[in-house]
This record gives C-alpha cells, structure tokens and sequence, in this order.
C-alpha cells in the first residue's frame, strides 16, 4: 500500500472517530454541563478565530498547496526546498500583524456592539487574538505536513486530540474543578497544544528550513507568488460564509449562539460525505480541465453532483424524522427544540452547498479562475446583509434561512457563467429523480405524523416509546428509500451497493 493511501486511511480514520467523539461530547457532555450562554460563547470564539484566522493566512494554505512542487528538492535534500517552509511562516505573520492592528484600533467598537446582549463574549475578548494566533498556525503546520504526503497525525491533532482537550475543559469546569475564567482559557489552549504538536511534528520530518532561500525567488515567481496569494485571501471567505452565522446571533445572544451550535452540529452532518468525495473527485477533475477534456468534466462533475446530492438527501430526511427523539434523548434537549429550523434550512443549505461545490474547483482549475473572486465577494455581501435582515426576524432559523439564500446567490450565475464560458453543466435527469423522492419521503413522513403518530403516543408518551416509534419509523423509511433508488435506477454504482444487502432481492 503506497503512502497516499496510508495516510488517506488513517485521515478518515482520524475524522470518523473525531466525529463520535464530538457526538457524545455535544448530544450528552456540553448539553449537560454547560449553559445555552456558555456554549455559545466557545462556538462565537471558535467560528471567529477561524474567520480571523483565514484572513491572516493571506492565501498562504493555497499557496503553499500550489507552489511547493516548484521548490521541493527531493533529489538535494540537503537544500530543505529552498527553506519553503520559512516562507510560510512570513505571509501570515504579516497577515496576523495587520489584523491585530485593526483589532486594537476597532476593539472599542466590537465591545459596544457586543456589550448589552453578550458581555460574557466582552469579558473574553481578550483571548481572540491568541487563539486566532494558534488556529492559525496550527493550520498553516497541518497543510505543510501535506504536502510532504504526512497529514494522518495532524488530521489526528485536528479531528480528535482537540475535541478530546475540549472535553478534559468541559468535564472539569462542569463538575466545578475549575471556574470559568480559567475553563475559557484551557478551552483556547487546546488549540496551542494542536498547534506545538504539528510544529514538532514537521520538525521530525528532517525537510523544514527556518531559513528562506532569499536568491530561489525571482521576480517573476515572486510576482506569481504575491498575485494568486492575495487573490486567494478573498476566496478563503467562500468556504467560511457560516462562520458569520454564530458571530450576528451572538448580538442577539449569547444563549441563542448556544442553540444554533447544537442545531448546527447536527445539519452539518449532511455535508461529511463530501470531504472524501470532494478531495478524491477534484485532482481527477483537475487534470480533465488542463487537458481541455470537457466531455470528462461534465461527466465527472455530474456523477460527483448526483451522488453528493443523494446521499445528502437522505441524510437529511432521516436527521429530521429522528430530531425529536433525539431532543428527547439530550440533556435539557427541550431547551435546544427551538433550533428545528436550523436543522432543516442548514440542511438544505449544506446540501446545495456539497452538491454545487465542485463548480467552484472547475472554475478555479480553470483559466477563468479570476471570476471567483467577484462569486465569492457576491456570496460574502450576501451573507451578511441576510443575516443582518433575516436574523432579527427570524431569530436563530434566520441565520440558517440566510446561508442557505446565500448559496443560490453564489451558485446561480456560478453555475451560468460555467455553460457559457466551459459548456459544463452539473445537472442530469437523475438529479430530479432525487429531489421528488425526497420530497415524495417527506410528505409521507408528515402523513405518518398525522396518522401513525397518535395512534402509537397512545401507548404513552415516555421516552421508550418515543425510541421505538423512531427506530420502526426509520426502519420503515431506509427499506422504502433503498426500494425506490433502487427502481429508479439513480446510479448504477448505488444499485451494486444495495444489491449487496443481504435480504434484498433483486429485481431487474
């Protein structure tokens, strides 16, 4: 087995059981220990390091991906690639210097936006710089150990060892070992230890130079260099319009951010498949678009789409028809039922968001790759201007109504501009047969709760009838949808699968 599959094993491997860990943490640790106001205030802090943190990179993770190959020396290792790694200390550095320099002069205007509906985010706001510092570094050290083909224990770092010193924090804080002061600042810790061990970590590999090659660099790649950096420091905000979400609601409060981040966690759920999918389609895609092979383009990109997009439809259907028992389950789950809505329009926007996706690696591999950064600008405006509107009407739904109103914005002439400039279309008839059998799901689903429901709460409505309406439910609903993907013949590659299901018959 080569070294990519390795470490490609071990990263899924790493971020399925950072998945369980962060279940059981959310549904059972953080929902029991912690208040709506103190959850939210870890989420706003996180989500807004990490937006910090992705402009103070100045395109450096991008960059690092895209020009390495040019300065890699495998047969002088002696040269340590021309110190690249020192290079990408520098830019953020540079990114950071200036960010926190905005922040000291814009601090009094954050903390009166902030101080009547969130002063406990106040009282912290001092922590944002140095966790935005570690987040930072700690990502820039985790794509360096990337592209020397080592990702598996920074993936671990990430996905686990994180979560894991998170919990250690919530448990001792809980149990009141430690205030809250002191529990905030063991939570922003952990992200200096994720960021110490990737720095060893890199160190170990014997290839990372503190020193850049001052005379490596032309002014023609240092040209290059600085142009596509900079051009990818807007396109960073693509990919973190969601982020915004939890900072708006915190104006609103700081408990409200608390219910969002429950109901986020559980919608973001129906984006997980296209991580693998997503970084095992694009490199194929790639070389189909350098090439100029659009036939295969079209064909990779709609068989990528139509996959992503049934999966995450039924994702979403079986999340929603399991989120009441699953309140019903979490400790003070009657206190999170209000964030319904997010699941639902979340859902719906990671769905079209994970489906769409691969529109924007198309064009970024392609030689109309300046386009996005007037998309991406599209998106952004339209981000914050929806959660500014729909927020204060809708309360937390607003947020997760805005994200999901913000995609079609971007997508929509993202998706124009691909047919008239590639010829590439995403769509396919299959892609319709999906939407009207999860809309088919969803109305009997509505019919069940109108007619079943009743009649089976009648037995009582204490918890062990609520988890066994919900596993005939589910049981009822995988063994209608498999029959039905099956006949409908969505994809062949899907039916091979379901044929291997023991007790399915097939039937041609």
């Amino acid at each position: 087995m080569g070294v990519i599959a390795k470490q490609s094993i071990k990263g899924a491997l790493a971020n399925y059981l950072g998945v369980l860990i962060g279940a059981v943490t959310t549904f059972f640790v953080v929902t029991d220990l912690l208040t709506q106001e103190e959850i939210g205030l870890t989420r706003v802090m996180v989500d807004a390091a990490m937006l910090f943190s992705g402009l103070a990179q100045l395109g450096t993770n991008a960059s690092i991906l895209r020009f390495y190959p040019r300065f890699h020396t495998p047969n002088c290792p002696e040269l340590r690639d021309h110190g690249f790694f020192g290079w990408t200390l520098l830019l953020p550095l540079l990114g950071f210097t200036v960010l926190a320099v905005l922040f000291f002069v814009f601090k009094d205007n954050i903390v009166a936006y902030y101080s009547e509906e969130a002063p406990l985010l106040v009282d912290f706001a001092y922590l944002l710089l140095p966790l935005t510092f570690f987040v930072l570094y700690m990502t820039v050290f985790e794509t360096n150990a990337s592209v020397l083909l080592h990702i598996a224990l920074p993936k671990f770092v990430r996905e686990v060892l994180i979560r894991v010193l998170n919990l250690v924090a919530y448990l001792l804080y809980g149990f009141k070992v430690i205030d809250l002061d002191l529990f905030v600042i063991l939570f922003c810790s952990s992200y200096a230890v994720a960021m110490i061990v990737n720095f060893v970590y890199l160190l170990s590999l014997g290839r990372v130079s503190f020193k850049p090659d001052w005379h490596f660099i032309d002014k023609t790649l240092f040209r290059e260099i600085g142009v596509y950096t900079l051009f990818m420091t807007a396109t960073v905000l693509a990919g973190n319009i969601k982020l915004f979400n939890s900072i708006f609601i915190a104006k609103e409060s700081l408990a409200a951010a608390g219910i969002y981040t429950i109901a986020c966690y559980i919608a973001n759920v129906v984006e997980i498949p296209y991580r693998s999918l997503g970084a095992i389609s694009s490199p194929v895609i790639s070389q189909a678009v350098a090439v100029g092979n659009m036939d295969e383009v079209n064909r990779l990109g709609q068989q990528v789409s139509l996959h992503q997009l049934l999966v995450a439809c039924m994702l979403l259907f079986f999340i929603w028809i399991n989120l009441t028992p699953l309140f019903a389950l979490i400790p003070n789950g009657k206190d999170y039922v209000s964030g319904m809505g997010v699941v639902l329009f979340l859902g719906m926007a990671n769905i079209l968001n994970s489906t769409l996706s691969i529109a924007t690696n198309i064009l970024n591999f392609s030689k109309h790759f300046a386009y996005s950064f007037l998309f991406i600008s599209l998106l952004t405006a339209a981000a914050i201007v929806l959660n500014l509107w729909f927020i204060p009407l809708l309360g937390v739904t607003g947020s997760a109504c805005a994200t999901l109103v913000a995609y079609l914005v971007y997508f929509i002439p993202l998706l124009f501009l691909l047919w008239v400039k590639l010829k590439v279309t995403l769509f396919c008839r299959k892609q319709l047969s999906v939407v009207l059998l999860t809309l088919a799901l969803f109305a009997l689903n509505a019919l069940w709760e109108w007619l079943l429901s009743p009649l089976i709460l009648r037995i009582g409505d204490g918890i062990a009838v609520v988890i066994f309406q919900a596993l005939i439910r589910t049981a009822i609903f995988a063994v209608l949808a498999l029959v039905a993907v099956h006949k409908l013949n969505v994809s062949p590659q899907v039916n091979i699968i379901i044929e291997k299901i023991p007790g399915f018959k097939h039937t041609k």
